[in-house]
């Protein structure tokens, strides 16, 4: 564990970058294995890559989000805008403020950024994504945010795979009773 905690505060965007890349890409993968109710190759290898990049993107706006929205929060409450906040309270604020401000936004960049890999116009749905802000994000940020910060980008990426499986799951749901 010494080893990824000196990496993570060593290279905090690159490190971010790593983690995503990997998880957020596999997070892609079990969604569509869930979806067909087998694994197989759900892409080539060049889209693969292409994925990877797009959640290595996508790493850089959450690392930079995780810091600016734990000091925003800290600044409302320095400066009486919010009451003094224990550990589940600042939390929790923080996920809130962060998901749904920022949270938009990168739903709306991560569709954008898959509907270029596709080559397609696809933002069908895209209200099912911003409403997992609320009923996935901000109760997983909440335990994220609880954790030392080193393990808070770690812990986002295996959050992108948990919710990989969980939309899989539902998506193929909705398929079978169609």
């Amino acid at each position: 564990m010494n080893t990824y905690v000196e990496l993570v505060k060593e290279y905090p965007i690159f490190s971010a970058m790593i983690q995503f890349a990997v998880l957020g890409t596999l997070g892609d993968i079990f969604s569509k294995w869930m979806q067909q109710g087998k694994i197989y190759k759900p892409y080539n290898v060049s889209i693969v890559i292409l994925k990877m990049l797009e959640w290595a993107i996508i790493a850089v706006t959450i690392k930079y989000a995780f810091v600016g929205f734990q000091g925003f929060v800290d600044g409302l409450v320095s400066h009486n805008l919010l009451p003094e906040l224990g550990k589940f309270g600042r939390a929790f604020s923080i996920s809130v403020t962060m998901n749904l401000q920022y949270g938009l936004f990168l739903v709306i960049f991560h569709r954008f950024l898959d509907n270029l890999i596709a080559k397609q116009n696809n933002w069908k749905n895209i209200d099912k994504g911003m409403l997992s802000l609320v009923w996935f994000w901000i109760p997983a940020h909440t335990i994220t945010f609880m954790l030392d910060k080193p393990y808070q980008i770690g812990l986002a990426a295996i959050w992108s795979v948990v919710l990989g499986f969980i939309l899989g799951y539902y998506n193929r749901e909705a398929k079978i009773s169609n």
